[in-house]
C-alpha cells in the first residue's frame, strides 16, 4: 500500500460509507462477482441480501472507473497497436451494443462504453479513451468490417494543418495512424470467408507494425476477441445465448469497470511475464498495467478500493448520492420540521 503512486489511505470516492458490514466481506463479495461467481451463490454463501451485493457492485464499479480515467487515460501509454471491437448484449429491455478496445504489446484493457445501438456514436466514443490513454500519435488499429470505424478514426485522430492563413485551419489524418480490417463473412452461423484489407496507409506499413508490436505475422482481430471471452466469462450477461440477462445498463456498466480495472491492475498475465536473474522465482508475473508503465506491482482489488483518486482541476463538486449524502439530507428535513421553541411555547 505505501508504494502506490498516490495517496491511498482513506476511503474517500470508494462508497465505503454506512456499509452495516465488514469492509472485508465487500472486497470478498466483489472478488467473487468479477470472478464470475453467480450473485445467487453469494447471497446463499454469505447471508447477504441481492439488493446488497448489486449495490456494493455500483459503488465499486463506479470507483474503478474513476480509477480507470485517473491512472490509464492520462496520455502516458506507448500503444502501438490497438484493437476494437463491439458485441451485442441481451437485457430485458432489448439488446445494447458494448465497445472494447485493447492495446496489444501490454495487453492493456483501454476502456470501453455501452450505447442502445451499435452505431458510430459507440465506436467514437470508445475511440476517444483510445486517444487519451495514447502518448503519441503512432499506432495501428485493427478493427473488424463495422463500417462506422471509418468516419470515427477519421474524427478522432485527426490535428490541424495550420498554414499561417486566416480562418480553421484544415484538419486531416496522420500518417503515422494506420488502420486495417479483418471482415468476415458467414452462411447462417458458419464462417466462409475471411478478407484482410488496409484502409489507411500501405501494406509495408501495416506489416511492419504489426511486427514490431508482435501482433501477429498478418492482420487479425484475436487479442480483442480473446478479450470478449475473459469479459464474457466474468459477466453472465456476456454470454452468447445464455439465459442471464441484464437488468439495467447500470449494473452492467458497473461490471465493466470492475472487470476491466481488475485485469489491468490485478491479473497477472502469462505472456507478460519476465524471466528473473539470481535466486528465487524463475518468472516475475506481471500485470498489463505493470507492462505499460503505469504502476511497479501487482494491485489487489483491496489496493483498487483504497485508491483516492484526487478530483480535477476546476471540476464542480459531485452531487451527495450515496448513503451518506441520503442521511444527511433525512436529518435536514427532520430539523426543518421540528417546531422551534417560541412556536411551541406560543
Amino acid at each position: 500500500m505505501q508504494d502506490l503512486p498516490r495517496h491511498v489511505r482513506g476511503d474517500a470516492g470508494d462508497g465505503p460509507y454506512l456499509l452495516h458490514h465488514p469492509v472485508e466481506l465487500m472486497v470478498l463479495v466483489v472478488t467473487l462477482r468479477c470472478h464470475g461467481c453467480p450473485p445467487q451463490a453469494i447471497v446463499a454463501a454469505c447471508g447477504l441480501d441481492e439488493r446488497t451485493v448489486a449495490a456494493w457492485l455500483r459503488r465499486t464499479g463506479g470507483h474503478a472507473a474513476r480509477v480507470h480515467t485517473a491512472v490509464v487515460e492520462t496520455g502516458q501509454v506507448d500503444l502501438g497497436q490497438v484493437q476494437a471491437d463491439e458485441i451485442g448484449v441481451t437485457g430485458c429491455t432489448g439488446r445494447v451494443g458494448q465497445a472494447l478496445a485493447r492495446a496489444v504489446p501490454a495487453r492493456l484493457w483501454l476502456g470501453g462504453d455501452l450505447s442502445p445501438t451499435r452505431d458510430g456514436a459507440l465506436v467514437t466514443a470508445t475511440l476517444r479513451r483510445v486517444a487519451a490513454c495514447a502518448s503519441r500519435v503512432a499506432l495501428l488499429i485493427c478493427v473488424d468490417g463495422f463500417a462506422a470505424y471509418v468516419g470515427a478514426v477519421r474524427t478522432v485522430f485527426r490535428v490541424a494543418v495550420r498554414t499561417g492563413q486566416p480562418g480553421r485551419p484544415r484538419l486531416v489524418r496522420p500518417e503515422t495512424v494506420l488502420r486495417a480490417q479483418v471482415v468476415k463473412s458467414h452462411k447462417g452461423r458458419r464462417l466462409v470467408d475471411v478478407t484482410r484489407r488496409v484502409v489507411c496507409g500501405t501494406v509495408e506499413a501495416v506489416a511492419a507494425a504489426s511486427a514490431r508490436t508482435k501482433g501477429g505475422t498478418q492482420i487479425n482481430t484475436s487479442y480483442s476477441e480473446r478479450l470478449n471471452a475473459t469479459f464474457r466469462a466474468a459477466l453472465a450477461p456476456l454470454t452468447r445465448r445464455g439465459r442471464r440477462r441484464a437488468h439495467g445498463a447500470a449494473l452492467l456498466t458497473s461490471g465493466l469497470w470492475l472487470v476491466g480495472t481488475a485485469y489491468n491492475f490485478c491479473w497477472p498475465h502469462e505472456s507478460l511475464r519476465v524471466r528473473t536473474i539470481g535466486d528465487g522465482p524463475k518468472w516475475q508475473q506481471r500485470t498489463p498495467a505493470m507492462a505499460a508503465g503505469l504502476t511497479d506491482h501487482i494491485w489487489t482489488l483491496e489496493d483498487m478500493r483504497r485508491y483516492r483518486v484526487l478530483p480535477m482541476e476546476g471540476a464542480p463538486l459531485p452531487r451527495q448520492t450515496d448513503d451518506l449524502g441520503r442521511a444527511r439530507a433525512a436529518r435536514a428535513v427532520r430539523a426543518r420540521a421540528k417546531p422551534s421553541a417560541t412556536e411551541a411555547v406560543a
